[in-house]
């Protein structure tokens, strides 16, 4: 039996989905305080970066750059947060989040904060909108 890509159920609960990329599931943190982007590499079994092949490292490389620099030119921050953490979801995944000196945790890091959820009415039009910055459906 060959093995099937799945969404870990904590990264689904806390994040919309938006589309995807040749290897990545893109995802929407429901956060409202900044623009959150979840990249999930859509291979089975896979916790750390290493596990993947060299091609998929230099494709996942290569989208991380891809959204980041979509995000930096169309959401206007001071900083982005790129990291692949695990701690809380061990199925491999990197966050790329637009901060600025203004949101609510500046300077500090967004992990393990508490979140503000955007207002159900929003989180179509916001997935509209990276969909459309991404060119993706």
């Amino acid at each position: 039996m060959k093995n099937i890509f799945t969404l870990d159920p904590q990264l689904e609960r806390d994040s919309f989905y938006v589309g995807e990329l040749s290897l990545c599931q893109v995802r929407l943190m429901n956060h409202a305080d900044n623009v959150w982007l979840i990249l999930i590499p859509k291979t089975p079994a896979v916790t750390e970066l290493f596990e993947l092949t060299a091609q998929q490292q230099q494709a996942l490389m290569q989208e991380i750059t891809h959204v980041s620099q979509l995000l930096k030119q169309h959401f206007p921050c001071d900083k982005l947060n790129v990291a692949s953490l695990g701690n809380v979801v061990s199925q491999l995944h990197i966050h790329i989040v637009a901060r600025t000196k203004t949101d609510h945790h500046w300077p500090k890091p967004l992990w393990g904060t508490p979140l503000t959820a955007y207002p159900l009415i929003e989180v179509d039009s916001h997935i509209r909108q990276v969909r459309e910055v991404l060119a993706i459906h």
